[in-house]
């Protein structure tokens, strides 16, 4: 990471990336396939296997191992939204079923009486969503039970679906913590949408850069890096035979929790604003919020990649037989999972690789967006100087990452 600071600094002397004025467009074949008609069949099967996992998981076995509805929810959804939306975008704004429903519901609901909130709270609604449920996964009481499973997600879909009641659909946008999460994740993909609209291919760097700074969006991504930091902090022997000796206690866990994400948030805050004073933009935290989008991604690769290829498999499993009656109906009762997909080796390789790139795509980013402002200062400010402290950060967070997945 070093060696990629003072190459930035020796060979990248001003801002490079477009953002959002960036990219190829696709084929029009391929855009219109994308915005037309199987997008509203792909809507209409999410919101019907959206039900589907809530009546599993309210209705079907109550043990979890024969209940798909926490693994659909934990793994497959939660887990799956990361390389869905790294490769093909933010498909969870298009597909989103709490979005469908509203669209439903608002041929008879009374129109929204404050449309203005969206923009004004900005992403600050998604960020406590987004820790809500961060809190369910690693610190709530039996946080696996599928009842549990089934009146969480039904209480996150009426909370949601009652604030887009009073301020219509951009609430989805700004407020809807997964939606929210799959749209900055999705601004790494190759592909995306130019400022004109358009479909384009694209350098995921041009992506990052196009965020926009709303308020909100520092809170975002220091829970989504927090959150996944904290359960890596939990799989260590070092928690596990000390606070969290408990097991599923909740104080230890909501503490650690909240701990690990106010860290991170502090050192944010810290470096960006050393970094702003140094290079004379002050008030950098949110213009240098989208450089930890990456991190967030590379942790989230690497804490989740082997979950998902293994335990992923258990949804489709118990899928196959949903209410534990002895049905077969994807051919897949009775099968144990195939832990021969990758190697050791490979999934330690992931995870470095994972880790360590995604911090030298937030170093790059800095680097980009801090020549930028320091340009615009009043006197012009001294980017290199100013990316010191956002380099310390970076590299404070990289041997972070890679200290939990050797200590789990």
């Amino acid at each position: 990471m070093l060696v990629s600071f003072v190459a930035l600094g020796a060979l990248w002397r001003t801002p490079r990336l477009a953002g959002a004025t960036a990219g190829r467009p696709l084929p029009g074949p391929v855009a219109a396939l994308a915005q037309g008609r199987p997008r509203l069949a792909l809507q209409a099967v999410v919101l019907a296997l959206t039900v589907l996992v809530v009546v599993i998981a309210l209705a079907g076995s109550p043990d979890v191992a024969q209940n798909a509805a926490p693994w659909a929810f934990f793994v497959t959804f939660w887990v799956g939204l990361v390389p869905v939306s790294l490769l093909l975008g933010p498909v969870w704004g298009a597909l989103n079923p709490l979005r469908t429903a509203y669209r439903l519901l608002a041929r008879v609901l009374p129109a929204p009486v404050r449309p203005d909130l969206a923009d004004g709270w900005g992403y600050r609604p998604a960020a406590l969503s987004l820790l809500a449920f961060a809190w369910f996964e690693l610190a709530a009481p039996d946080r696996s039970d599928p009842r549990r499973v089934g009146a969480f997600l039904v209480a996150y879909a009426l909370v949601h679906l009652g604030a887009a009641a009073v301020v219509g659909e951009r609430w989805f946008l700004r407020g809807e913590g997964f939606e929210v999460y799959s749209r900055l994740l999705g601004a790494l993909a190759p592909v995306g949408r130019r400022a004109d609209g358009a479909l384009v291919l694209r350098n995921p760097l041009d992506g990052a850069a196009a965020l926009p700074v709303r308020r909100g969006l520092v809170a975002v991504v220091v829970v989504l890096v927090g959150s996944t930091a904290f359960d890596g902090v939990g799989r260590t022997q070092w928690w596990q035979n000390g606070f969290g000796a408990g097991g599923e206690a909740v104080l230890p866990s909501t503490s650690g929790l909240v701990t690990t994400v106010a860290l991170v948030g502090l050192l944010f805050a810290a470096g960006a604003g050393l970094a702003g004073r140094l290079g004379g933009y002050p008030g950098a935290a949110a213009p240098l919020a989208h450089t930890l989008v990456p991190v967030a991604a590379g942790y989230a690769v690497a804490h989740y990649f082997s979950l998902l290829l293994f335990d992923g498999q258990t949804t489709w499993i118990l899928l196959s037989d949903p209410f534990a009656t002895g049905a077969d109906l994807l051919g897949l009762t009775g099968r144990g999972v195939d832990y021969l997909l990758v190697t050791a080796r490979t999934i330690s390789l992931v995870q470095v690789a994972a880790i360590v790139g995604g911090h030298v795509a937030g170093t790059v980013l800095a680097h980009d967006r801090a020549l930028a402002l320091a340009a615009a200062a009043p006197p012009p400010g001294r980017p290199v100087a100013s990316q010191v402290p956002l380099l310390a950060i970076m590299v404070v967070l990289t041997m972070t990452g890679l200290a939990l997945l050797l200590g789990a």
